[in-house]
This record gives structure tokens, sequence and C-alpha cells, in this order.
């Protein structure tokens, strides 16, 4: 009856099972489906990624491929997408390590890395050389895997990516402790650990402390190696994480086994024995009972000791972990020897023998299956390539054809706007000569202008002083006038050449008005003056009717300031007096001569406006504005005289 009540039970249990499992597959089918409506973008690439990542459990449990990492690494081929390329190799690879299955990772991850090369994305190209250099330590090749954890550190250096970092810095020092350089092996471990530390992950901190101490116990330094133990198991207690807790117990009781204090061992080894139960993983409570098993050997406690190696044992047969039978085979032999019973030691040296070949006779297996489905994978690769490459060759074809129709198309549509473009810089070409000829008309007015009221100015000069003062007057006007003739001759002239003409111009006028006004002309220190180019006689105009309309009519000595700044490509001159105003100097003006307009001034604002033009431009005008005192008195004008720089070089 209660065979038949456990029958039914075990066979109820069972189709719940297949029941659940056939859920769990209709879901992932129909996710699969639901992604594959989408359209073949990046997007629907990185949806079948996240999607895998999210079920990886799932098909690693059942032993199944992964079809959505197989949709991604097909799709990315199709979209010419390396990067969701090299993320899903990654991923392919990194779950065929979980299954022990190297070789393939290697392959895997090497395609990973090409591909992450491909796309240019630093990152990428870091996490997978750290994948192939753990596939390679696995391999015990240990100078391929230092190669690419050092070319992860380096690119994880120079992003500042520190999870990368802390990986590639981890497995050197992993490199290290197999090739037993412990000195290298700490020094790794150290910087790891506190990358870990600075970025707050607990784990990581667990198993840096934990490396360490295999390090420590590697230079037989036991009680510093007990100390980064006791540290990392206070951190895996506080993570409550009994695999970690297991580990440091059975580290423990192996380095307090190692300093010959028995008792402390069996004390760790049989906590780490609690620890391992609670953990789905039977292979470390197995390695456990062996390690306890041993302890009892060299006790002497033999028939307890060969309790705990047949619980390894029997989990060994269970579970086909060979390479337990073989610790463990080899652990009763021992056993047995030290019992004197001679015959049972060497029937199990022999079973353990036999589990060594066995081992050995499955890694060639395993490896020559994997160089089989490693065939399989370059021949399906192979296969979709020639896809490709006939898929390209038509597209190519196709694209000739389109490629021939749109460049007729195009020669036609650029012979229209080419001839559109020639007709139109034909006329600004046209235009611009015009306004250049209205610009050097207006400039030839300027002159006999300027001419005409410094004449004035002699004759008045003259009458008014004696023979020696109007002689020196007259040198200083025919330098002058000199100076203007030959700046005359051009568009532009050196800044330089302006202001000395703005100079020889003002002192004329100062000693024309018994020096009733000071003057000075401030550059700005980061202008050179003989690169900047300025119009000729531009600035004058505006200084004389500072002079004539503001200066003159004041009862104290009047004051005038000509500034010079340049902000990029952006002339700007400034004429600040402190004359009467232009309210009161236009009163003035009505009184004497209702009908008298300045000439020198239209004949400037008609420049600049052409300037204007001419450089199709708002940055050349001029702003005249009215200076008030505290009480709101005039206190002078203004000019701000606007213009586009121009440069010798």
């Amino acid at each position: 009856m209660f065979l038949r009540r456990s029958i039914f039970l075990l066979s109820l249990q069972l189709f719940f099972m297949v029941c659940a499992s056939a859920q769990d597959s209709v879901r992932v089918f129909r996710t699969l489906d639901s992604i594959r409506a989408l359209p073949d973008d990046t997007a629907k690439v990185n949806a079948y990624l996240s999607k895998s990542r999210g079920l990886y459990r799932y098909f690693d449990k059942s032993g199944r491929e992964n079809p959505f990492l197989q949709e991604a690494l097909a799709l990315s081929g199709r979209l010419r997408y390396p990067k969701g390329r090299a993320e899903a190799y990654n991923d392919i690879g990194t779950s065929r390590r979980n299954k022990s299955q190297y070789i393939l990772a290697t392959e895997y991850h090497e395609q990973a890395l090409k591909a992450a090369i491909e796309s240019k994305n630093e990152l990428l190209i870091a996490v997978s050389h750290n994948n192939a250099g753990v596939d390679y330590r696995r391999r015990e090749m240990l100078e391929k895997a230092f190669e690419h954890h050092f070319q992860a550190l380096k690119i994880a250096e120079k992003i500042n990516e520190p999870r990368a970092l802390t990986v590639a810095i981890n497995s050197i020092g992993n490199i290290y402790l197999s090739d037993g350089k412990y000195d290298a092996a700490i020094r790794e471990f150290t910087r790891a650990l506190e990358l870990e530390e600075k970025g707050n992950n607990p784990l990581g901190v667990a198993i840096n402390l934990g490396n360490l101490g295999y390090a420590y116990e590697g230079l037989n330094q036991l009680d510093r190696a007990i100390d980064y133990y006791e540290r990392s198991l206070a951190v895996n207690q506080q993570l409550n994480n009994h695999t970690g807790m297991a580990i440091c117990y059975t580290c423990l009781g192996t380095a307090y086994q190692k300093k010959g204090n028995k008792e402390a061992a069996m004390v760790y080894l049989q906590k780490a024995l609690e620890a391992n139960e609670q953990v789905e993983d039977k292979v470390h409570l197995a390695e456990n009972y062996i390690s306890i098993g041993r302890l009892l050997n060299e006790e002497g406690k033999l028939p307890e000791a060969r309790k705990y190696i047949q619980q390894a044992l029997d989990l060994g047969h269970k579970w086909t972990f060979n390479y337990i039978l073989q610790e463990g085979y080899k652990a009763m032999a021992d056993n047995f020897k030290r019992s004197g019973d001679f015959e049972k030691s060497f029937d199990n040296t022999q079973r353990s023998l036999q589990y060594k070949d066995s081992i050995l006779e499955e890694r060639t297996s395993t490896e020559f299956a994997q160089m089989k489905a490693l065939h399989e994978v370059h021949k399906k690769d192979n296969q979709i390539k020639v896809l490709q490459q006939d898929q390209e060759i038509n597209q190519l074809r196709i694209r000739r054809n389109l490629a021939l129709v749109i460049a007729l198309a195009g020669f036609l549509f650029m012979l229209i706007v080419g001839g559109f473009f020639y007709i139109r810089h034909r006329n600004l070409q046209a235009n611009r000569q015009t306004l250049q000829l209205e610009l050097r008309s207006l400039r030839s007015q300027m002159n006999p202008h300027f001419i005409f009221n410094s004449l004035n100015s002699i004759h008045r000069y003259i009458w008014s002083n004696n023979q020696e003062e109007a002689s020196e007057y007259l040198t200083k006007f025919s330098k002058l006038m000199r100076m203007i003739l030959d700046n005359s001759q051009h568009t532009f002239i050196p800044l330089n050449k302006e202001l000395d003409s703005l100079r020889l111009y003002l002192d004329l006028e100062a000693l024309r008005c018994n020096h009733m006004f000071d003057y000075q002309i401030i550059v700005d220190d980061e202008i050179n003056e003989e690169e900047v180019l300025i119009p000729p006689m531009i600035i004058q105009p505006y200084v004389e009717n500072a002079i004539w309309h503001g200066l003159v009519h004041r009862k104290e000595k009047g004051k005038l300031d000509i500034t010079v700044t340049l902000s990029g490509r952006i002339l700007e001159v400034t004429v600040t007096d402190n004359g009467i105003g232009r309210k009161l100097a236009m009163e003035i003006r009505e009184k004497k001569d209702r009908l008298h307009n300045s000439m020198g001034m239209k004949v400037t604002e008609g420049r600049i406006a052409l300037i204007r033009k001419i450089n199709n431009t708002k940055d050349a005008n001029v702003e005249i504005t009215d200076l008030h005192g505290p009480e709101g008195e005039a206190a002078g004008t203004k000019v701000r005289i606007v213009l586009p720089a121009e440069f010798l070089f």
C-alpha cells in the first residue's frame, strides 16, 4: 500500500513538473513570436538580447539552445550590426563556459571580440577580452589568458570603466595565483579589493579577500591567510551567502590543518558541512566530506573517517561526479593503508585510477565533441556567408542600376543648379563691382570736402595768428594732405595709417581752436594696428562734427576720446565728446545757417551703407547717443561706428 502511494505521489509530481515545463515553453515561444513580429532593426536585436538574459537560467536548466540568442545573432548579421553580434556571441560563449565547454566558449568569445572591434565600442572590446581571458584560464592556457586580460585592463583604464577594470585585475591575479606567483597575485588582488570597496560591491570584496587568503596560504603565511579568510567569511555572513560561507569555512579548516591545529580545523570543516547542506551544488558537499575524512585519517580515527568518505562516494555515484569518485577512492585507499588492510587499499587505489582515466577519456571525448560542434558552427557560418554574398550581389546589381538612374538625375539637377548659381554669381559680381564704383565715387567726394574745410580753417588761422605759426600749420596740413592722397588710392588701409592721419587732423584743429580741447586715442592692446584694415577717412567726419558742433561752444576746455576695439570680426570705433550736445548745437546751427547740411556726415553714412551691402551683413552701422549729466543736463555726444573687420593676412 505504501509503495503504491509513493509511486502515485512521484507520478503526480512528475506530471506537474511536465505541465509547468510545458507552460514555460508556451510562454517562451509566445514571447519569441511577439519579438519576431517587430520590424527588423537594431531595437529588435536588443529586444532578443534582453529577453535572452532574462531567460538564460531556464535554457541552462532545460539543456536547450537559446533561440533568442540565435535570432539576435542572425538578425545582427543581416543588419550588419556588429555591436549586436558581439553581445550575442559573448552571451553564447558564457553559456557554453557555464557548461564547461571551454573550447566552444573560447571560439564564441573570440568571435565576439572581432565584432566588438568592428563596432569600435571600447567597453564591449574590454568585456570580450575579459571573457576570452577567463576561457583560456579555464583551459590552463595562462599566457593567452594574460594577454586578453591585459588588453582589457588597458582599455578599461582608458575609458575609466570600473567593472571591466576590476574583472581584468582580479583575473590577472588568478593567473598569477595559478602560476604560483603569489606576490604578484597579492598585488593584483589588493588593487581589485580597493576597487570593489570603492564601488560598494560586497560580493566582490568577499571574493578578493578570499583570493588574498589563497595567495598568503601559497606563501605559507598561514596567520595572514586565516585573517583574510575570516574577513571574507564576515562579509559572506552579512550577505547570507551560503556558498561563500562554505568555501571560507573549508579554507579556514585547511589552513588550520596545515598549522597542525587539527581541532580548529575540524570545527571549521564541520561548519562548512552545515553550510554546504544548504547549497544546491552538491560537489562542494562531497568535497567537504572528503576533507573531513582525510583529517580524520591523519588523526587516526579511521572508522569515523570511512563514514565521511563513503558519503562523498555515495554523492559521487548518485550525481556522476567522477572527480569526487577519484579523490574519494584515493582517500579511502589511504584509510585502509593506515589500518593495515593493504588488499582493500590496493582495490580502492585501482578504482581511483579507473576514475582518473575515465576523467581523461571524458575530457578527450568532450573536447572532441566540442571540436566537432565547432566544425559545424564554422560550416554553418560559411553557408550563411555564401547566402549573404549571393544576396549582396543581387542587391549590388539593383543598387548599380538605381545608382545609374540617380546619377543621371543628379547630373541633370546639378547642371540646372550650377547654371542657376553661375548666373546668380555673375549678377552678384556685377552688382558688387557697381557698389565698389559707387563707394569710390563717394570717397572721391569726401577728399575735396575735407580739403575745402581744412583750407577754410587755414584761412581763419592766418587771419588770427602770426606768419610763423601759419607756416607750421601749413607744414602739418601738407603732410596730412599727402597722407590723405596716398590713402585715397585704396578701399581699405591699415588702422595705424588711418589713426596717424586722424592725429594730424586733431593737432591742426587743436591749433586752430587755440587748444580749447584735449584728445586721446585708445586702441585695444589685442589689436595689431598694421594687420587690421579700415576704410580711409571713415572716422574723421564724426570727429570734425564733435569738435565744431560740440566742443568749440563750451566755455571750459573740452575733451574728446576715441577708442578702437575688436571683437571677433567686428571692429568698433567710439567717438565721445563732452560738448554742448546735439539739441543745443542744432539750435545754434539753425540761427547761423538754416540751409547748411554736413556733406561729410552724409557721404560717410552713404559709405557705411554701401559697406553693409557689399559684405551682405548687418554689422555695419552708426549709433549716436546723447549723453546727460546727473541732473539730466546735456553732457556731450557718443558716436559708435561698427564695421566688419578686414585683415591684411
